[in-house]
C-alpha cells in the first residue's frame, strides 16, 4: 500500500511537471513570436517578382524579388526579419538591393502573416531549408553566391540555414548569441528554453565569411551579444549608432561586404 502511494505521488508530480513545462512552452513562444497583425488586402509585389508558398500542408509565404537586369547569373540574399515584423515591412527598402543586381528572397515565418503552421525553431528551420532549395533552383541564380541575412530573431533562422546548406556568406544584424543566454540574463531557467537558437555555437562551427552588425545602444539585445558573435566568428563587429528598432537600413554595409567578397558583378 505504502509503495503504491509513493508511486502514485511520483506520477502526480511528474504530470504536474509536464503540465508546467507545456505551459512554459506556450508562454515562451507567445513572447518569442509575438506576430504582428497582417496588413489588409493582397500584397503588391514589383514586376518580375514571385510570390511563393513553401511546403504543402501548412505553407510558408516567401517573396522572390528579381533584379531588373538578368543578363548573367546573379547573387541572392535570403533575408529573415525580427520577431515582431513581417516580410511586408521589408519589401519597400529591400528593393534597393535588386537595383544593384542582387536577387532577394524575403522569407516569412510559419504562423506569421499569411503563412500556415506555428512558429518554432524546428518549423522555422524547415521553412529556411525549403526557401534555400527553392531559390537555388531558380533560373539565373548563382548557386555559389547565396547569402543569408538575419536580423534579430532572423539571425537564428540564418544560422540554422547555414548549418544545413552551403552559403557564400552570412550577415547577422542585431542578433543574440542564443535564446538561452538572453533568458538567463532575465532570470529565466535556461534549461527550460524550448527554442534555443544557439547562434554562438553555429558561428563557431561555420567556415564562411560572416558580417556582424549591431546597434551600439541596443536596449533589447545588448551589444555584448554582437561582440561575442564577432569574436566567435573571428570577424570585425560593425557598430551602428542606434538601438534595436531605430537602426538605418543596413544595405550599404551589406553591399560593401558582398563587393569585398567578390559576389557582386561576377
Amino acid at each position: 500500500m505504502e509503495k503504491s502511494l509513493v508511486i502514485g505521488a511520483v506520477i502526480v508530480v511528474a504530470l504536474i511537471a509536464v503540465s508546467l513545462l507545456a505551459l512554459g512552452c506556450d508562454m515562451q513562444r507567445r513572447i518569442l513570436y509575438p506576430r504582428p497583425p497582417v496588413p489588409p488586402g493582397e500584397p503588391r509585389l514589383p514586376a518580375g517578382s514571385d510570390r511563393v508558398w513553401l511546403g504543402e500542408d501548412e505553407p510558408t509565404e516567401a517573396w522572390f524579388l528579381r533584379p531588373p537586369m538578368q543578363e548573367r547569373r546573379f547573387p541572392v540574399v535570403i533575408f529573415t526579419h525580427g520577431n515582431g515584423e513581417l516580410i511586408d515591412h521589408w519589401l519597400p527598402i529591400y528593393q534597393e538591393a535588386t537595383r544593384r543586381g542582387v536577387g532577394v528572397l524575403l522569407v516569412e515565418y510559419p504562423g506569421y502573416g499569411r503563412s500556415g503552421g506555428k512558429p518554432s525553431q524546428k518549423s522555422i528551420t524547415r521553412a529556411m531549408l525549403q526557401a534555400y532549395d527553392f531559390v537555388a533552383d531558380q533560373p539565373g541564380v548563382d548557386r555559389d553566391a547565396i547569402v543569408a541575412h538575419g536580423r534579430s530573431l532572423g539571425g537564428g533562422a540564418a544560422c540554422a540555414l547555414a548549418l544545413e546548406r552551403p552559403l557564400a556568406a552570412m550577415v547577422l544584424e542585431s542578433t543574440f548569441t542564443s535564446v538561452r543566454a538572453l533568458a538567463g540574463q532575465l532570470g529565466f531557467p535556461r534549461f527550460m528554453v524550448v527554442d534555443p537558437f544557439d547562434n554562438l555555437a553555429a558561428v563557431s562551427e561555420l567556415d564562411i565569411p560572416i558580417l556582424v552588425i549591431h546597434g551600439e545602444r541596443d536596449e533589447i539585445i545588448p551589444v555584448g551579444e554582437g561582440e561575442a558573435l564577432a569574436a566567435a566568428a573571428e570577424t570585425e563587429l560593425v557598430l551602428m549608432s542606434c538601438g534595436h528598432n531605430d537602426c538605418p537600413f543596413s544595405w550599404p554595409i551589406v553591399e560593401a561586404f558582398l563587393a569585398e567578397l567578390g559576389l557582386l558583378d561576377r
